[in-house]
């Protein structure tokens, strides 16, 4: 018997084993397909790759819904193949973008933990078929998440069929580690029980009825490593920068040493700065974030963090060499949920979040950009910093000061485009400095904006911006015939800096 029937425990299940190719051909043009994955992790990876190679014979469309961003160059291969018609919520891939941005793919960017409720309510077009990666399926039929569980269950409780694969390079160690919950529906809906990020409220796999599995497909395709770099000058000194502001707060009595359960979005910078957290006085920490990185792991390393509530394990090449064979022992300290419970805002607000996500830019009252540059290009989308920023108890944005060797300042006098008001943020934070903007009018913010977070070359500039807006008055004063130069100066001249 193949090793990989053991993972197939529903003995009925077992005739259901087929070639990607074979399963792939259940998929129709004009389908929507929900797939799994959330930030490179447990994401299908065999039937995409084989609907690709069908597309360059049979073309064909359709819409793909997931967690967040794919691995193993998935988003490109099937962009490539130009098999999307729609994407939704979330991507981070090259190729992908440029077609976003060409106008071929429709992208939907949303806040994370919507598109189930969405699609719950009937308000998009539902799911026809889920294809969802797994380490094993239970003696009932119930599907056992791989390394991220992203909006897998929906997507597989929703769609009349299901394509499983199993992946039979991830370790059986990822069992147990899930809670799948699912709300209940609205007008009666029961609220969502957790109350810290230890909570367990749910089961530890996916609950469908086993009739409908269509196809189970066996892959060995290992998840992609994520491309975080280490912490740098300026990475560092963000760290720095928060700490001694958390350090602050302590002695406020607004904070203990054991902090807040923290969150932190995906990347190099809001790695580093949990890194960071390492050498501190604090301790005892949580998280109930999305991405479980590198930090996470360093941090449980060292004993200072005691358990961490994510949606996805995503580390980089040499983290992923350490942890993963050792799964087992940091299993306690770990749990995946669905994005909709791990963002979900009645969960951030009452566990009182302190979250920390990533700026494109801001302006001089503390409006946040992190998706469209120059306005326009989408870079990956929103992900779920905007669940988190709107209900956290501390709301934090990082960003170096300034981009492309200098010639782009991330403090401009208005962002090119909002993702998160001045409403929604606390606390930015560059390697310049930061700024507690809680408590502050917009003319008090645009004071404290620049002269903590700006780059020296580019202060002056943002002061007499300030001054000469603020002459002509308004609660939120500006230059609207100015307000933009500074991007419009980059897209004629190749830096904002005047001429």
């Amino acid at each position: 018997m193949p090793d990989y029937l053991d993972r197939i425990r529903h003995k009925g299940l077992r005739d259901l084993v087929v070639s990607a190719d074979q399963a792939a051909a259940l998929i129709k043009d004009g389908m929507v397909l929900g797939m799994s994955g959330f930030t490179r992790a447990g994401e299908a990876k065999a039937v995409p790759l084989a609907l690709a190679e069908r597309a360059k014979r049979e073309p064909l469309k359709v819409t793909l819904m997931t967690g967040a961003s794919l691995g193993n160059d998935l988003d490109k291969t099937l962009a490539e193949a130009h098999v999307l018609s729609r994407r939704i919520p979330f991507q981070s891939d090259p190729a992908l973008r440029r077609a976003i941005n060409a106008g071929e793919v429709m992208f939907i960017d949303q806040h994370l933990s919507e598109t189930v409720e969405q699609l719950r309510t009937r308000q998009i077009p539902g799911v026809d078929l889920a294809i969802i990666e797994a380490v094993a399926i239970t003696e009932e039929g119930g599907i056992i998440p791989t390394t991220s569980v992203g909006n897998s269950a929906s997507f597989a409780l929703l769609a009349p069929k299901v394509i499983v694969e199993i992946n039979t390079s991830q370790p059986l160690a990822l069992e147990g580690m899930h809670d799948i919950f699912i709300p209940t529906y609205r007008p009666a809906r029961m609220p969502v029980p957790v109350v810290s990020p230890q909570s367990r409220i749910g089961l530890p796999y996916i609950p469908i009825p086993p009739e409908r599995i269509a196809a189970i497909v066996i892959s060995q395709k290992h998840d992609s490593a994520s491309n975080i770099l280490e912490p740098d000058e300026d990475t560092r000194a963000i760290a720095g920068h928060l700490t001694e502001f958390f350090k602050h707060e302590v002695a406020q009595g607004r904070l203990t040493n054991q902090l807040a359960p923290l969150q932190a979005g995906i990347g190099t910078i809001a790695n580093a700065v949990l890194h960071g957290l390492i050498d501190s006085p604090f301790h005892d920490l949580t998280m109930y974030s999305e991405v479980l990185q590198d930090s996470t792991f360093d941090l449980f390393d060292s004993g200072k963090m005691v358990f961490a509530s994510g949606s996805s394990l995503t580390l980089s090449p040499a983290k992923g060499a350490s942890v993963m064979p050792r799964l087992a022992e940091y299993k306690s300290r770990l749990m995946l949920r669905p994005q909709e419970i791990s963002n979900h805002p009645e969960v951030v607000r009452r566990l009182g979040i302190i979250a920390i996500n990533t700026a494109l830019e801001f302006d001089i009252y503390g409006n946040v950009n992190s998706t469209h540059v120059m306005g326009t290009q989408m870079m990956n989308g929103i992900g779920g910093s905007g669940d988190f920023a709107r209900n956290a108890f501390m709301s934090i944005f990082v960003t170096k000061s300034m981009a492309k060797g200098g010639r782009i300042s991330s403090v401009v006098p208005m962002v090119s485009h909002v993702d998160h008001t001045e409403h929604d943020v606390d606390i930015l934070v560059t390697e310049q400095g930061l700024a507690d903007l809680r408590g502050l009018a917009p003319r008090e913010r645009a004071r404290v904006i620049i002269e903590n977070t700006v780059a020296p070359e580019w202060r002056d500039l943002l002061r007499d911006y300030s001054a000469r807006a603020t002459e002509r008055g308004g609660h939120t004063p500006h230059l609207l015939e100015e307000a933009l130069s500074w991007h419009d100066q980059l897209r004629r001249t190749g830096t904002m800096k005047p001429e």
